[in-house]
């Protein structure tokens, strides 16, 4: 019987001080969260969740409720 394949997961990379100064930055500039992820190279993820663990409002599209 074959075991399943452990997926490998990848042990995040820490920000630097400059990351979060440009992070700050792009915030104060407004860029897309998209953009900024890219710059930094992360993913929009990583890159909201620091963005809220910093207490700044990333600029891009905002989320609505659907309609039923």
């Amino acid at each position: 019987m074959k075991r399943p394949i452990a997926k490998k997961t990848k042990k995040p990379r820490p920000w630097t001080k400059e990351d979060i100064r440009t992070l700050k930055s792009m915030v104060r500039e407004k860029t897309k969260t998209s953009v900024v992820a890219r710059k930094l190279k992360r993913t929009p993820t990583a890159t909201r969740q620091k963005a809220g663990a910093l207490g700044v409002k990333l600029a891009g599209a905002s989320r609505r409720k659907r309609k039923a």
